[in-house]
């Protein structure tokens, strides 16, 4: 039998054993955190000796290898950060005191800091020795600040405005996995997938609709700065084809409408589609078994599947009849549209910024977030449709189209369709000739054209 020492030694061993353990633990994870976010950090840089050309040769390097290395900048990249002003930026670059003054000085001398924004780029080039050689600011697309070291602790600043075009592109591929990558490797720029989906919503749900193989076509302006690709401008036209149709979209007129080829406009009553590059994982059915409930039921919805908070925009525009829990289908916005149809969004995640009964809400409007609430086995998206209180297939709608062109506008329309039209099948924007009348810049994309605008990139699948 164990005497009362002992029993206390053992007890004193039971706590202080974990106890150890758990310390080190903790100074453990403190030390990796501590790594990590050094490693992950890009400035400040590990402070070395200052380099001196006595060294290099130490190191039998020939002296002109000695001279670019002392001439060397190190280039680090930053990110204006919300609430952050030209004081942080100089600090955290490392300067103070004189330096640090100069600089402010310098950049408010030729720049007006107020045009800074959250998300803007500067880059920073540092010696050899982590001391800051020079620091180039980037403003909005309009320019750039350049300030390098002058004589002494001071600074010289330049402000250099960027020489800004527009030029006509085409592209052409096909599609061998999402829009956006195949669209990307056909040529085209970050952003031109979301554009050429969203002019097409109303005839082509690319949730369903999108196949391996079916072709694609676009043409838009670039907008350039310094030469440099910078944004899209105006998309002219896109044009899709698969599974033996094809969809054509011309942009015509300073309102920016898109019509196909007849004059028609694309817009519709009722888009194809409430959610974006979603997956349809259960049809509209009489009789169709319910994953939770396990038996067979009617299901007047078509369901997609998506991640939950996934954006749910409204179909149709109309009016917010109710928003809140409803049974089984979880959170729910209910909306009344014209014409006696009533559309439901089911499962929900949470509601929009203002979506509450009475309020009006126009096509495309953000109104809900997808979620997996009520009798749900998975986060996806209920959407159901109802015509004067009867549920119908939402694939079934027969669109009711905006007004269309006038008798005079419908000659010049056909003018600027057949370039057009040329432009996206030969892939050559040099047809375009007179882009002003399908885009919003007008007479000033004439102006500012330039050669280049004769340039076309077409997927290798395409030529």
């Amino acid at each position: 039998m164990l005497s009362f020492r002992s029993r206390s030694f053992v007890h004193f061993l039971r706590l202080a054993i974990p106890s150890s353990l758990l310390v080190v633990a903790l100074l453990l994870s403190l030390a990796t955190e501590r790594l990590e976010a050094f490693n992950l950090s890009a400035y400040p840089l590990v402070s070395i000796p200052r380099f001196a050309p006595e060294f290099g040769r130490n190191l039998a390097l020939p002296t002109a290898a000695t001279s670019r290395l002392a001439e060397a900048r190190i280039p680090v990249e930053f990110t204006l950060l919300r609430g952050e002003t030209v004081a942080d930026v100089v600090e955290r670059l490392g300067l103070d005191g004189v330096e640090a003054s100069k600089a402010r000085g310098e950049i408010s001398r030729h720049l007006d800091v107020r045009r800074l924004r959250a998300g803007d780029r500067y880059c920073a080039f540092f010696n050899p020795d982590s001391s800051l050689a020079s620091l180039e600011i980037g403003v909005a697309g309009d320019g750039r600040f350049e300030m390098k070291r002058a004589e002494g602790r001071g600074w010289r600043g330049e402000w250099r405005p960027f020489v800004r075009t527009v030029v006509a592109r085409t592209i052409r591929g096909s599609i061998e996995d999402t829009l956006d990558e195949s669209i990307r490797r056909a040529g085209g720029p970050a952003g031109l997938a979301s554009r050429f989906a969203n002019i097409l919503q109303w005839d082509v749900d690319f949730a369903r609709d999108l196949r391996r193989g079916d072709r694609f076509e676009a043409a838009f302006e670039e907008v350039q700065l310094d030469g440099r690709p910078y944004s899209i401008g105006a998309v002219l036209a896109v044009a899709w084809e698969g599974r033996g149709a094809r969809k054509e979209a011309i942009r015509f007129g300073e309102s920016g409408t898109y019509y196909d080829p007849e004059g028609r406009p694309l817009r519709k009553m009722f888009l194809r589609s409430p959610l974006r590059y979603s997956r349809v994982t259960s049809s509209f059915s009489q009789r169709r078994f319910h994953p939770v409930l396990r038996v067979f039921r009617p299901h007047y919805g078509v369901d997609y599947g998506a991640p939950i908070g996934t954006p749910v925009q409204v179909t149709a525009g109309g009016t917010i009849e109710s928003a809140g829990w409803d049974r089984g289908g979880g959170r729910v916005v209910k909306v009344r549209h014209a014409g006696g149809y009533r559309t439901a969004y089911l499962h929900l995640s949470r509601f929009a910024s203002g979506i509450r009964p009475g309020a009006r809400v126009k096509q495309g409007d953000i109104i809900a977030f997808t979620g997996m609430t009520g009798l749900a086995s998975g986060p996806h998206l209920d959407y159901r449709v109802q015509l004067n209180n009867r549920w119908i297939d939402p694939k079934s709608l027969r669109s009711v189209e905006d007004e269309g062109l006038s008798r005079s506008e419908m000659a010049s329309f056909r003018a600027w369709r057949n370039d057009v039209v040329a432009a996206l099948r030969t892939g050559d924007p040099s047809k375009l000739g007179g882009a002003s009348r399908g885009s919003v810049s007008g007479d000033r994309w004439a102006a500012n054209r330039t050669p280049q605008s004769s340039a076309s990139t077409s997927a290798s699948s395409a030529r």
